[in-house]
């Protein structure tokens, strides 16, 4: 994709109400003359107006499809043939959520009017998915800047920050810390000796030495809450030793300060008997203090030492979120609470109470207007029987409770949180991207007239791009456009989403597979016959497989190039009524495809049979459709990752063979993200394999199907190992390493072959081991199937798909010693005698009936 051909940007364009955050100015313009064929400010006026008609009937399709209003092409035009990259101008990029991520905020004084203007968004990362650790190690910058651009830096700079401090002599000291110690002693003599002192010592680069030197316990007797979140504390004993005198103390923060690493909690609840607040925590202890800190009625200006003291009936707001409470304290009650309007009780489990007791108390408020709560949560899955028993609610969650009521919704849950990057320290800079990178790619194909790309691109928009936030209340509109002075074609795909209610979706998903009845086992014996003309005359044979051209050699078939004399039809392409009109091919010539037979090779719809069949067998790891179970997977992973289970997932696509455009991950944002880049399952990953000599295996077998009803199935005596090349891992930068968590190497060129009686003579030495579609009959059909099972370490068979047509090379190519039936030598070249002898002249020579 040459850049004088064609470039792909994106358009911010403002689109709606004025937008407007005063902000310090960033100004960013690039101009690069000769990388685009035209530049308006290099020719005539005449010549710029049929430009900028080529330009528009060149893009019209794509300036629809954009939503860029008409009164802003012109302008998108010119600054598209210019590159003029102008958004620093007018917008500035701040840090927001902690400095965990970055927004987009108008730096230009005054507003934006609406439809007043378009800027560019570049790229500023383009790869295949298979190339990004790769470029991200080696590319000189590439690495610092999306660490940067993803907020996955934070302790970096921090150390940088740290250490320019201390060569500045600006780094934490005990004098800064002595000068907050005395103002506080200074207020608590102005106010009389017997004031609850409030003490905030955050981000002071306070020690553990330096602590005990601060002497607090014989200086503040009566401090109910201290403040050390930011510091640089390690060892438990010596945080006691410093503050250990301070019996009364209600509330402690040691937020982010290396002792919490070293299980300094019990020690901390212990030896401060006190304590109702702990890391903003509330502690088994938690009454009315902590209440009324967060009510807003007790802080540093009215530190309120004794519970008598505490006007708990003047709360009106109460915002109780996230304070990791299991039971409500018993204080909390509407006698106390006389005047609560407001409640917020979100990110709490409280999974000491149940949701009829909680809900009894909670209904005891007459007087409560609004409620916050997680749905499904501790009060249950439904916002409508919430409302049932508080009926003088006017808001749930910031919604009106007429409009809920109205609407019949039962899952209200507006205030999600922001998703952000995790990392742990140990992580590279390169690996803290690759997980973070999730929460900002976008993707496409390329194509042209012939096939789509197999596997898509990746990008990451450049620092204004990637800091546009989504809200549901908009004012500018972002969107893919391919600048094309040269051609007029484009492509481009924008998906957008909402995750909620996923884990409720999981269990009913679970419950209806554990429901499913289970197919009986059943054995028949064959009816289907020998379709050889009673005068011996061969039968006509049309391929377009080089195998069965050069190994079908049996006297009783003869190969034919003229489809319609045919008597079997044994192609690789799909025999529809569209080939067949086109071919003049019959309904009474044998075909190698069964109706249907989709639900079993399409691997979306192998997981939709086996469900419908089966239920959740064991042999099937759980699979989801992304199209169709996205919140029940996503259940699943939240599960598995609260239970501290294995979570590494395999992306597939529905209909794609040698695991083109297949991913190993355990990203909740990378396997939502791979619905962009066409249909796919998301099927569990065997993190666990049978291993042979420290490399992953599957096993090919190959299984003839004479008659859907009644069913006829047979496996070939032969079936053969594939071996993965490089040893099993399950480290994280391996996951991109086709060669290690693949086994299908003979299409990349490097494939180590082992036959089938030499791999189980070694495998049994290593490890000392020992009808839902019925519409798919059709009397003329006949087929084989390839069907691939792993083992996982406890030798427990998987299935992972079944392949239409399977590449049969191997088995045509070596010689094998049969495992079952007369386990003499079958030659290579006589597989697809065999084949046809089963499948059309009834002979049952070296395969097994199941």
């Amino acid at each position: 994709m040459g850049q004088g051909v064609r470039r792909f940007y994106h358009s911010l364009a403002q689109v709606s109400k004025p937008f407007f955050s005063p902000a310090p100015p960033v100004r960013r313009r690039r101009r690069s003359p000769g990388a685009i064929a035209m530049s308006p400010a290099a020719t005539s006026p005449d010549d710029r107006i049929r430009s900028y008609e080529d330009f528009a009937r060149v893009h019209a399709y794509l300036l629809a499809a954009s939503g860029i209003p008409p009164s802003l092409h012109q302008r998108l035009y010119r600054k598209l043939a210019d590159e003029v990259f102008d958004g620093g101008e007018s917008f500035s990029v701040e840090p927001c959520e902690g400095g965990r991520q970055r927004r987009l905020i108008l730096a230009a004084e005054g507003t934006l009017g609406r439809e007043s203007d378009v800027f560019l968004v570049d790229h500023a990362w383009s790869f295949r998915l298979s190339d990004a650790l790769k470029q991200l190690s080696e590319v000189p910058g590439l690495a610092e800047r999306m660490a940067a651009l993803m907020c996955v830096d934070l302790d970096k700079r921090t150390e940088l920050e740290e250490a320019d401090e201390q060569d500045n002599g600006n780094g934490g000291s005990l004098e800064s810390a002595l000068e907050v110690v005395e103002k506080e002693r200074t207020r608590i003599q102005e106010k009389g000796s017997d004031f609850a002192a409030w003490l905030e010592l955050e981000e002071l680069g306070i020690d553990d030495d330096m602590l005990i030197a601060l002497d607090l316990s014989s200086k503040f007797p009566n401090m109910v809450a201290l403040n050390l979140w930011g510091n640089k504390l390690q060892d438990p004993e010596k945080i006691m030793k410093g503050i250990g005198e301070c019996r009364r103390l209600k509330a402690l923060w040691l937020n982010e300060n290396p002792a919490l690493k070293e299980g300094v909690d019990k020690v901390i609840l212990d030896g401060l008997p006190e304590l109702e607040i702990y890391n903003s925590h509330f502690t088994r202890k938690a009454g009315e203090w902590a209440l009324g800190f967060c009510g807003d009625i007790i802080g540093a200006d009215n530190p309120c030492s004794s519970a008598e003291s505490i006007p708990l009936e003047n709360i009106v707001s109460l915002d109780l979120s996230d304070r990791c409470i299991h039971k409500l304290p018993v204080v909390f009650s509407p006698r106390k609470l006389s005047s609560l309007l407001s409640l917020n009780i979100r990110g709490n489990p409280l999974d000491q109470m149940s949701s009829d007791d909680l809900l009894k108390l909670i209904s005891g408020f007459t007087q409560l207007q609004e409620l916050e709560v997680d749905i499904p949560g501790p009060l249950g899955n439904s916002a409508i029987s919430i409302l049932e028993c508080l009926p003088n609610l006017s808001l749930l969650n910031g919604i009106n409770v007429a409009s809920i009521i109205e609407s019949g919704k039962h899952i209200i849950d507006s205030a999600l949180k922001p998703r952000l990057p995790e990392w742990s320290p140990q992580e590279s800079l390169p690996e803290r991207v690759i997980g973070a990178m999730w929460l900002y790619l976008m993707t496409y194909r390329l194509a042209d007239e012939e096939k789509i790309d197999e596997t898509p691109v990746w990008y990451v928009m450049d620092e204004l791009g990637s800091a546009m936030r989504h809200s549901d209340d908009a004012n500018f509109r972002i969107a893919p456009f391919l600048f094309m002075p040269d051609v007029t074609q484009f492509c481009g795909l924008f998906m957008m989403f909402i995750l909620e209610k996923s884990a409720l979706e999981f269990r009913k998903y679970k419950e209806q597979l554990q429901s499913s009845s289970i197919c009986p086992s059943r054995k028949v014996t064959p009816v289907t016959k020998s379709i050889r003309p009673s005068d011996g005359q061969a039968l006509r044979v049309f391929t377009d497989i080089p195998q069965v051209e050069e190994f079908l050699t049996r006297p009783e078939f003869v190969l034919t190039s003229d489809p319609k004399e045919a008597d079997i039809i044994w192609v690789s392409m799909q025999v529809d009524s569209e080939l067949k009109n086109a071919l003049g091919l019959t309904d009474q010539q044998y075909t190698n495809q069964f109706p249907f037979e989709a639900c079993l090779v399409m691997k979306h719809h192998l997981a939709e049979t086996i469900h419908k069949a089966w239920g959740s067998p064991e042999w099937l790891q759980p699979t989801y459709n992304l199209e169709t179970h996205l919140s029940p997977l996503i259940g699943d992973y939240c599960v598995r990752k609260r239970d501290g289970m294995d979570n590494l997932w395999i992306m597939k696509p529905w209909n794609m063979a040698r695991t083109i455009d297949t991913t190993v991950t355990g990203d909740l944002s990378a396997i939502i993200r791979f619905m962009e880049t066409g249909p796919k399952i998301c099927q569990k990953y065997i993190e666990c394999p049978a291993l042979f000599q420290g490399r992953k295996f599957d096993l090919r077998y190959i299984v003839f199907v004479r008659s859907i009803c009644p069913l006829e199935i047979f496996l070939s005596d032969v079936f053969w190992v594939r071996l993965a090349n490089n040893q099993y891992t399950l480290e994280k930068t391996s996951f991109f390493e086709y060669e290690t968590h693949f086994t299908v190497m003979n299409y990349i060129g490097r494939m180590n072959h082992m036959n089938t009686p030499e791999f189980v003579k070694e495998f049994e030495k290593e490890h000392q081991a020992t009808a839902v579609h019925p519409e798919m009959q059709n009397p003329f059909s006949r087929a084989i199937y390839g069907v691939d099972v792993m083992l996982d370490n406890k030798f427990n068979p998987k299935i992972l798909e079944v392949t239409y047509c399977p590449d049969c090379t191997r088995a045509c190519k070596y010689d094998n010693q049969a495992l079952m039936g007369s386990q003499g030598v079958i030659k290579g070249s006589e597989f697809f005698n065999t084949v046809f002898g089963c499948l059309f002249l009834d002979e049952l020579k070296d395969v097994s009936p199941l």
